[in-house]
């Protein structure tokens, strides 16, 4: 059975933090069975539909999973490459620990230049730094030595979820991940994406999309869904658009799946 997921909003920075946790409790009594944040650190422009992460997300995961019971939390995705692996491995499996076990670790290499530039970043190795720092946070959830201790140690798994669609982010998801997100696909770009990971992957990987709705008629997203699950697809995040009326697309949506 496919699993329903939410994306949530979280693009204005005018947004009370009330907001996203009523949108939180929301999505877990209607039974989406993940809610993922957004990650920019220094955006050119305006958030929006564009730079989603006003909050950000591993510290918002804290927030919110304190005030939830069951559902999981993940980063959709934080880019790894602007920031140190040891330190993103510790926030996460104290996020794991803290929450009871409801955390995925969401990584991306990133995909704006200017972003990395504001920040100090390499770009053009992006690549190759991310998959370093998998492998770093791979070894430290796994009890390798990196000369220190690294606590608290996991008592449950903690999935790390690779997103992207592009050749390395395909190669990436089949090497370190436990679960993939792809974005903008249609069932035969689904199904090509998720051969390509399953032909080189090293674990069993869990196969999903995200989708978005932004209102109007939810039929056309009902039949892509649909589409999707026939593909293959194990998970499908839904992007709601902007706060305002949020909530009564998760719900809609919901009914309609």
């Amino acid at each position: 059975m496919v699993e329903l997921q939410v994306v949530l909003p979280d693009e204005s920075a005018t947004m009370p933090p009330e907001r996203l946790t009523e949108l939180a409790v929301a999505a877990e009594e209607l039974g989406f069975g993940t809610a993922w944040l957004p990650d920019h650190l220094l955006p050119p422009g305006e958030f929006g539909s564009t730079y989603g992460g006003v909050y950000e997300p591993l510290v918002t995961i804290g927030f919110l999973a304190a005030r939830t019971t069951r559902i999981r939390f993940g980063t959709s995705v934080l880019v790894l490459p602007m920031r140190s692996p040891y330190v993103v491995a510790k926030q996460a499996a104290t996020l794991h620990r803290l929450s009871g076990e409801r955390v995925i670790l969401g990584i991306g290499a990133g995909w704006d230049e200017s972003e990395f530039a504001a920040v100090g970043a390499s770009y053009s190795d992006r690549g190759r730094r991310t998959d370093e720092g998998l492998e770093i946070i791979r070894g430290l959830f796994a009890g390798e030595d990196r000369g220190g201790v690294f606590e608290p140690k996991l008592r449950a798994a903690l999935p790390i979820m690779t997103g992207g669609t592009s050749g390395p982010a395909l190669r990436r998801a089949a090497r370190f991940g436990d679960e993939w997100q792809g974005l903008n696909l249609d069932g035969a770009g689904f199904a090509a994406a998720v051969a390509r990971i399953r032909a080189e992957a090293v674990r069993p990987v869990k196969v999903g999309t995200r989708l978005h709705w932004p209102g109007g008629d939810v039929a056309p997203t009902v039949d892509l869904a649909h589409e999707l699950i026939e593909a293959g697809a194990e998970t499908l995040a839904m992007s709601f658009g902007d706060e305002a009326g949020a909530l009564d697309r998760m719900t809609r949506l919901a009914q309609a799946l």
